[in-house]
């Protein structure tokens, strides 16, 4: 019961942790209106588009301001042991304010400088220590896309399963690095007036912008992303067709449990019902029984699922956590299987003869 437990606890937790640093950067984005490609189906695959459609968002008497927003996922070079493994940059002015990162707002106006990044240091340690070598005062060189580049600051954010780690850097050094054109965006953030009617300015960009751009709020630009790993990506069918495994072995396990129980105390259970116990009250037995195997494979289940859930934390830096509402959904579902379960096995019960008895 304990391992049917731990192997829905983890599937679980594999499947939030997906979808929560999946929207992380959505839920970041200083804006009230987000600009996407409409075949932009996650960011993780986003399609370019000319970033004309802003300007004309600008004409709009209730939009204050705009911005751009470059992503691509390139090699990083380790600074210490030369390995290259791939990293998210993420491009923008120095000047505009596009993400609701602290650390990253304070230093921003350093990557003015040619040739600079700061740097994400929740990145997996296979990317390097930076942000020990950074605090140390340290002058990190390294390159990104076979381009030199040298860290500037550090800001924390935390890798994702689509990419071991993150950097920001300028518009002017990210074209470089990527050979990107200035014009192809890959998301326009658009900023509305104090007290404008959000529904309505976006209705208006809507019929103004090119059909091949999208115009979402940052609430429908979360839902978008989360509806495809939820959906459409192999990795979500996965997570959720484990728990589903998971709920079938336990049930399986607890069935089989219950039924030999219930095949060697028939002779007994026999002789209670010829001296006058019903079936009800034998059914009652065998659901209690059910039940105590549930919540005694709970917790030994719960308190091995969070020290896994700890360890995976430490070895890829994924902001993976117990939470509690994850918690309950396995108990009722361990609750659930231990009942069906005992439900079939009541079944024998009911087949107890008194005449088998003597």
């Amino acid at each position: 019961m304990a391992f049917a437990v731990i192997l829905m606890l983890m599937q679980l937790g594999f499947q939030d942790t997906l979808l929560n640093t999946s929207v992380r950067l959505h839920k970041l984005l200083v804006a009230d209106l987000v600009f996407i490609h409409r075949d932009s189906h996650a960011l993780q695959f986003a399609t370019s588009f000319s970033r004309q459609p802003l300007y004309q968002a600008l004409g709009h008497r209730e939009v204050a301001s705009v911005a751009s927003i470059y992503l691509n996922r390139v090699p990083w070079t380790n600074p210490v042991t030369n390995v290259v493994r791939p990293i998210l940059v993420v491009g923008f002015e120095p000047d505009e304010t596009v993400l609701d990162i602290p650390e990253l707002n304070a230093g921003k106006l350093l990557l003015k400088e040619p040739e600079t990044v700061i740097y994400d240091q929740r990145s997996r340690r296979e990317l390097g220590p930076v942000g020990e070598l950074f605090r140390q005062g340290r002058i990190i060189r390294t390159e990104i896309a076979r381009q030199r580049v040298r860290v500037v600051g550090v800001f924390e954010f935390g890798p994702s399963f689509s990419s071991d780690g993150n950097a920001a850097t300028s518009v002017d050094t990210f074209l470089r690095i990527t050979g990107r054109s200035l014009e192809m965006i890959d998301i326009g953030l658009v900023r509305l007036v104090p007290g404008a009617d959000l529904q309505a300015v976006r209705a208006d960009l809507v019929r103004e912008v090119p059909q091949n751009v999208l115009v979402l709020t940052k609430p429908e630009f979360i839902a978008k992303e989360l509806s495809y790993w939820r959906l459409n990506s192999p990795v979500g069918f996965i997570f959720k067709f484990g728990v589903i495994m998971a709920f079938v072995v336990g049930a399986v396990i607890v069935y089989q449990i219950l039924y030999a129980d219930v095949a060697d105390h028939l002779a007994e259970d026999a002789t209670l019902k010829a001296v006058g116990y019903t079936d009800a009250y034998l059914a009652g037995v065998v659901l209690s029984e059910a039940l105590i195997l549930s919540l005694l494979g709970f917790v030994p289940g719960v308190l091995a699922a969070a020290q896994l859930y700890r360890l995976t934390r430490n070895s890829t830096n994924l902001a993976m956590v117990m939470a509690t509402q994850r918690s309950l959904l396995v108990f009722v579902l361990t609750l659930v299987m231990c009942c069906i379960s005992g439900a079939m096995a009541v079944r024998k019960v009911q087949s107890a003869d008194p005449a088998d008895v003597f």
